[in-house]
């Protein structure tokens, strides 16, 4: 009928057809631009919804000087480095469900400190390298601190968690306690190095839970302070430091101080590929945190692998590499207790900024690495530093061709013109032959390293960055030809991932400023 009308209408065909032009547009403006509405204020109203869900359990996970370049050097470590089938072992915060990544400059510098980087993450604001837990007030020249706003000191999100929520707080960390990063969530200091005012605010904070690491100067620069661990006995912590007392720990042990009983480095806990078996790992302070946190009101736990960093400055890629790999481990044991929580966790991972500015690739390896190379080495450089130290003192007077059987153990180098490794069978350890030039290297840095009046000048600094001579060298030719290069023996200011699971991980999806992890958990976890 409606044809019929058309066809015999032909005069008014054209305006007939141009007004259902018309209305189609029309309505397909009414009924299109309406639902698109609709889908973003429904997309808003999910996520209103999904923010407006409190996590009862957090879990803030920093590798020290980890950035993505760490990470992916542990997956080609732990994969396939065959043509044809390379591919990478997978960390299992990878496939947490949110992953981005944070910019790390502070108020001075972009190759900041983990003091200001952790005040980021903690606190929310920028503040100068060195300063933990301040707000800048003003800058004198030299980028210092010219004064701090000490009455108006702002609250980290540890401690809103606890004031404001009620929740039980751990603090864990594999090197020193009052260290930057686990003192930026609950300290303010204008200076990292106040390591005793530190600790008496560590005393002071309430939390209940701390662990690994030990209190670096306990009574003071000077050692004449009283005790740090008396005070925080008399402040009500119970300080534990045998195995058996920290495995012990449970939900009745109310707070507590778990102090590491094997100690390396100035009273850290151990590298990684140094442990021996049965010492604990990161991962069993993470599992007495929980069982001592574990309550109604929920809990907050910073847990740190701060000896990333420290092998990173010394540009350890082997001890890096097994830190990140003991991490792993740590982060395991939250993610099995988010399969028992899953409406009520949240777990967060990431770095606090780079250190040692890591590449994979290196000039003397051209497009290639070989990661395995690395299985070559058995200990850190500071077990190797120790070593070569007690040597020397056994003989002073102990030459090149000494040490390099012990070189040859370690590292799996092998100089041939020194005559060396003259053994029955096999070894038990992968061997690699040192080429003449890095022999005369590492030749240079024996007798540097054995020397009453060590080199000082400019090029030793570029070429040992402070640290033995000896061990720094071993690490830089079992790196390079492993296809690893270091820029620095400090940090870099390369952004770092940011990866999350569990309640509102979708914040932290995207590209932002390391301030905005504290604003996001604070946004989560509905704090004014």
């Amino acid at each position: 009928m409606f044809k019929n009308f058309i066809m015999s209408k032909k005069l008014l065909a054209p305006l007939i057809c141009l007004v259902m032009v018309f209305s189609l547009a029309a309505g397909a403006a009414i009924e299109i631009i309406p639902s698109k509405v609709m889908a973003a204020q429904s997309a808003g109203a999910s996520n209103s919804a999904m923010t407006a869900k409190v996590p009862k359990y957090i879990f803030m996970f920093i590798g020290d000087g980890m950035a993505a370049v760490q990470v992916n050097s542990a997956q080609i470590y732990g994969g396939t480095n065959k043509h044809n089938q390379m591919a990478l072992d997978e960390m299992n915060f990878q496939e947490f469900e949110a992953v981005g990544y944070q910019t790390t400059q502070d108020a001075t510098s972009f190759a900041p400190d983990s003091a200001s980087t952790a005040t980021s993450l903690s606190s929310g604001f920028k503040t100068w390298s060195g300063t933990i837990g301040l707000r800048p007030v003003g800058v004198k020249s030299g980028n210092k601190p010219e004064n701090v706003d000490s009455a108006k000191t702002p609250k980290t999100i540890a401690e809103r968690l606890k004031d404001e929520k009620g929740m039980k707080i751990g603090i864990i960390t594999t090197v020193t306690i009052n260290h930057a990063t686990p003192a930026a969530y609950y300290a303010h200091v204008a200076s990292r190095n106040d390591y005793y005012d530190i600790a008496l605010q560590m005393a002071d904070t309430d939390f209940d839970y701390f662990g690994g690491g030990t209190i670096n100067q306990p009574t003071g620069k000077n050692k004449d302070q009283k005790d740090a661990y008396e005070i925080m006995k008399e402040k009500g912590y119970t300080i534990v430091r045998t195995k058996e007392e920290i495995l012990a720990l449970d939900k009745k042990s109310e707070k507590v101080y778990a102090v590491t009983p094997v100690v390396q480095d100035s009273g850290a806990m151990p590298y990684a590929i140094d442990n021996k078996e049965g010492d604990l790992t990161l991962a069993d302070f993470v599992k007495k945190g929980i069982d001592v946190l574990d309550n109604k009101k929920g809990f907050f736990m910073m847990a740190e692998s701060g000896k990333i960093d420290w092998a990173g400055h010394a540009n350890d890629a082997k001890a890096n590499i097994e830190d990140l790999l003991d991490f792993e481990e740590a982060i395991q044991v939250a993610i099995d207790f988010a399969k028992k929580h899953p409406d009520d966790t949240l777990i967060i991972v990431t770095g606090d900024h780079e250190t040692g500015g890591m590449t994979i690739g290196q000039a003397t390896t051209n497009y290639d690495t070989a990661f395995h190379i690395l299985e070559s080495q058995k200990m850190s450089y500071v077990a190797f530093d120790e070593l070569i130290n007690n040597m020397k003192k056994a003989n002073p007077a102990m030459t090149f061709a000494d040490v390099m059987p012990v070189i040859t153990e370690n590292f799996g180098l092998v100089n041939n013109t020194t005559g060396d490794i003259s053994r029955s069978g096999e070894p038990s350890y992968m061997t690699l032959e040192l080429s003449d030039r890095e022999a005369a290297k590492l030749e240079t840095a024996f007798a540097e390293t054995m020397s009453d009046k060590p080199t000082n000048n400019e090029e030793t600094d570029l070429l040992y960055g402070g640290y033995n001579p000896l061990s720094i060298t071993l690490t830089h030719i079992l790196n390079n030809k492993a296809g690893i290069g270091w820029t620095s023996y400090w940090h870099t200011g390369v952004p770092v991932p940011v990866y999350a699971t569990g309640v509102n991980a979708h914040l932290f999806n995207g590209a932002y400023e390391n301030t905005e992890v504290y604003h996001k958990l604070a946004k989560i976890t509905n704090l004014n």
